[in-house]
């Protein structure tokens, strides 16, 4: 399995939903970079469920706990490990429907490839509770994009065809926290809570789309042809669990407009070159143009469900039904909106760094 991404600024991933931990190794970080482990649990914590109709009730404490790269406050330029310990765990649920695939995960594909090998419990390696190690890397990766005045938001734009209004950066960035939907739009978010909450009395389940939005990325950053910002980036977002989609700027859009509604003028703004419009999303030939990098991700509805769904006896090759218990989110888009940030932060920091925009020593 590919467990790594990155060049310069290498993240590694390990632990499995119901295993002892999860957790991140994050290589090639520069020295010298104030970090706590309360910097890290910062963002740990907007990851947890929150007290909204959404969330699972699994009540993991994930606390941050720091095994090595970090001394005295402050990033050695040593391999950092980042743990959480697993521990509200209850995996006998998981157990009455092992030889049963559930519809929508990966079971199948999992059992075919490992040959059944693979923990199974709550999803296992493929399960969304191994993206808070992905968090966890993502504080430090802020932290560092933070030395060069890059600033990454993300928020809900849409939840089961639900869409909030368009809003300006500032105004995503003070009111996309206001609320556990993570919605800069307060009466679009109280619409999607309440559509959520009648997919949870139906037993089922709602997805949605995520915005993220990185603020003064400089231009030239991206390595074309095959380590292109917008492609690596896409590849860092395709794997948090449930993207089956991601698009940049006008994205799919762009195809039904013509060259002179997607073009970008460009423009001189306060002395700098800059595009009147971003349907570009901040990135022309793979590299990033000096403009708002802008990305939305799909997400799909959680896979599961309380409903009865027809599936298959692995074990006996029959037909048969499956009726999912235990403890599970009814949309994970809003638990997802720190991942995309972390994801975002990870693969800008690689490529600044590749660029020479951070020194391998900060003071």
């Amino acid at each position: 399995m590919a467990n790594s991404i990155g060049k310069i600024l290498t993240i590694t991933s390990f632990g499995e939903s119901h295993g002892r931990l999860v957790g991140i190794v994050i290589d090639g970080c520069p020295a010298g970079l104030p970090v706590t482990e309360a910097d890290i649990q910062k963002e740990l914590d907007r990851r947890k469920p929150g007290a909204s109709a959404a969330s699972t009730a699994r009540a993991e404490e994930d606390r941050a706990e720091i095994l090595s790269g970090i001394f005295n406050g402050h990033t050695t330029g040593a391999p950092i490990c980042l743990v959480v310990w697993n521990k509200d765990v209850k995996s006998g649920d998981y157990d009455k429907t092992k030889k049963l695939l559930r519809p929508g995960h990966a079971d199948f594909t999992s059992y075919v490839k490992y040959g059944g090998f693979g923990d199974y419990r709550g999803g296992g390696r493929f399960s969304g509770r191994i993206t808070a190690g992905w968090v966890m890397a993502g504080a430090v990766a802020h932290k560092l994009l933070d030395t060069i005045g890059v600033e990454i938001v993300a928020h809900s734009i849409e939840i089961g065809g639900i869409t909030a209004r368009s809003m300006d950066f500032n105004t995503i960035r003070q009111n996309a926290d206001a609320n556990p939907l993570h919605c800069a739009d307060k009466e679009a978010a109280a619409k999607m809570l309440a559509a959520i909450e009648t997919a949870a009395g139906e037993g089922d389940s709602l997805g949605g789309i995520i915005e993220g939005i990185a603020a003064g990325l400089p231009a030239g950053l991206g390595e074309p042809v095959f380590d292109n910002l917008d492609g690596e980036m896409a590849k860092a977002l395709f794997a948090i669990p449930a993207v089956k989609g991601v698009e940049f700027g006008a994205g799919f859009g762009a195809a039904r407009m013509k060259g002179t509604q997607n073009n970008d003028p460009f423009i001189i703004k306060d002395g700098e070159i800059a595009t009147a419009s971003n349907n570009a999303g901040g990135v022309l030939g793979g590299i990033s143009n000096g403009m708002p990098l802008v990305v939305r991700v799909a997400v799909k509805p959680t896979p599961s469900i309380s409903q009865k769904q027809q599936t298959v006896d692995i074990e006996n090759m029959t037909e048969a039904d499956i009726k999912i218990e235990g403890r599970h989110d009814v949309c994970i888009v809003p638990r997802a909106v720190v991942v995309v940030e972390a994801m975002m932060a990870i693969v800008l920091c690689d490529f600044a760094l590749r660029a020479g925009l951070i020194p391998g020593v900060i003071k």
